[in-house]
C-alpha cells in the first residue's frame, strides 16, 4: 500500500532548494497568470524572486478567497487536555525533560473548561495533548469525546499519531478532524530535534495523514514548524507536495494548512531559519493559489497587528484567546503552557476587528441534530 513516504523518497531536499532559489521573475509572472498551479509554479511563488510580486500575489489570493468562501472566517479554540508527554523534543514546552508542572484534565475539569469556552461563543473545538499513550491515549479519548461531542458542533484533535483502526473508532465517537504537523520534512533535522519517545519515528509521523485518509476522517490538517529546519522554503514546498498527494488519494477528505512559526517556550531553541512577516504572507498566498478550496488557518502565535492585516487576504480559519495549558480557561496557570501566544485578545475583540473590515466571523457552521460528517461518510 503506497503512502506519502513513497513520494517523499522521490524528493531531494537539496535539489528542491536549488530549484526554488533558481526561479526568476519570469517564472513568478507565469505562475501568477496560471489558471491552475503546477509544482514548478509553487516553487516559483515560494522563491526569493516572488518577494517583489507580493502585492499581485496578495490581490489574486484575496480574490480567490472571496470567490470560494465569501467574507466568512471561522473561529475555533484549542482545549488543552494534558501536558503530559513521553517525548523529548527540543522546541516544545511539554517536552519530558522540562521541569514543569504536569496536569491532565479529568471529567470535572473538562466540564468547567467546556462551560468557559461555550460562554465565549465557540462551537469549533480543537483538542490538544502531549503524547502519553498510557495516561492520555485511546481509553482517555473514549471516556471524554462523547460528552464533548454533545456540546460542540465540531471536534478536532491535535494529539499523538494513532493507528488507522483507532482513527476509525474516534470517527464513530464524533471526531471530525485531525491536525498533524510533520514539524520538518528534513529527516536528519527531524532526528536532531526528537531525542526520545515515539516521535523519533519519522515515518510513523509522516504517514499519519494517510492513515487518517483511509479511516475516512473528514478534515486533515497539515503544516511544518517554520524555523525548525534551515530552509523554510523547502519545508513549505514539502507541505504542498504532501497536500497534493493526499488530495489525489483521499479525495473524500477536506484539508487544512497552518503556518506555525517557532514561539518562545520553556527549554526552547532559536529558529534555524527566519521567515519574516512578508515571507509568511507570501507563503500563505502561494498556498491559496495552489489550492483555492482548502482551509488556511492562522493561530494566535502571530501578533494582533499582523493577523488583522493578513486574515482578510487569504485566511478563513482563526483561533482566538487561545490558552496553551490544561485548565487555561477556567483557571489560568501560565506555568503549564506549551508556548506563549502572541495575540491574547478576547474573541469578541478579534471578531470586532474582522467585522470592521467587512468580514463575517462564523462561530458555528453546523448543527449537531443534522448529524456529523464523520457519521455520514
Amino acid at each position: 500500500m503506497k503512502t506519502f513516504s513513497d513520494r517523499w523518497r522521490q524528493l531531494d531536499w537539496d535539489d528542491i532548494r536549488l530549484r526554488i532559489n533558481g526561479k526568476t521573475a519570469a517564472d513568478v509572472e507565469r505562475a501568477l497568470n496560471a489558471s491552475q498551479l503546477t509544482r514548478d509554479d509553487m516553487m516559483a511563488l515560494l522563491s526569493p524572486a516572488a518577494s517583489g510580486y507580493l502585492e499581485q500575489l496578495a490581490q489574486r489570493a484575496q480574490r480567490l478567497t472571496r470567490q470560494r468562501f465569501g467574507n466568512t472566517v471561522s473561529f475555533y479554540v484549542p482545549l488543552y487536555l494534558s501536558n503530559l508527554c513521553a517525548n523529548d523534543c527540543t522546541y516544545c514546552g511539554f517536552s519530558m525533560s522540562n521541569r514543569i508542572k504536569r496536569k491532565t484534565l479529568d471529567e470535572a475539569d473538562i466540564a468547567r473548561e467546556s462551560a468557559a469556552i461555550r460562554e465565549m461563543g465557540f462551537e469549533h473545538l480543537l483538542l490538544v495533548t502531549g503524547e502519553h499513550q498510557a495516561k492520555v491515549g485511546m481509553d482517555y479519548f473514549r471516556r471524554h469525546l462523547p460528552a464533548l461531542r454533545e456540546q460542540f458542533s465540531s471536534l478536532q484533535m491535535e494529539v499523538q499519531p494513532l493507528a488507522e483502526t483507532e482513527y476509525a473508532e474516534l470517527k464513530q465517537l464524533g471526531l471530525d478532524g485531525v491536525m498533524v504537523y510533520q514539524e520538518t520534512y528534513h529527516e536528519a533535522t527531524y532526528a536532531r530535534h526528537h531525542l526520545k519517545g515515539k516521535k523519533q519515528d519519522f515515518f510513523w509521523w509522516l504517514e499519519t495523514p494517510d492513515r487518517l485518509g483511509r479511516a475516512g476522517i473528514d478534515k486533515i490538517g497539515l503544516g511544518a514548524l517554520i524555523g525548525l529546519s534551515d530552509n523554510w522554503r523547502v519545508d513549505c514546498y514539502m507541505v504542498a507536495e504532501h497536500l497534493l498527494w493526499l488530495q489525489q488519494h483521499y479525495w473524500q477528505s477536506r484539508y487544512s494548512v497552518s503556518f506555525p512559526r517557532l514561539r518562545p517556550c520553556t527549554g526552547g531553541i532559536e529558529p534555524a531559519s527566519i521567515m519574516d512577516e512578508r515571507q509568511l504572507v507570501q507563503t500563505i498566498c502561494a498556498f491559496r493559489l495552489l489550492a483555492p478550496e482548502i482551509e488556511l488557518s492562522l493561530s494566535t502565535r502571530e501578533s494582533p497587528w499582523f493577523r488583522d492585516r493578513v486574515i482578510p487576504l487569504a485566511i478563513n480559519n482563526v483561533s482566538a484567546f487561545s490558552k496553551t495549558q490544561p485548565g487555561g480557561y477556567a483557571d489560568n496557570h501560565p506555568e503549564l503552557e506549551q508556548f506563549s501566544p502572541h495575540d491574547d485578545r478576547r474573541p469578541e475583540a478579534v471578531a470586532a476587528a474582522l467585522t470592521a473590515q467587512g468580514l463575517q466571523p462564523v462561530w458555528k457552521d453546523w448543527d449537531s441534530y443534522l448529524g456529523r460528517a464523520s457519521q455520514r461518510l
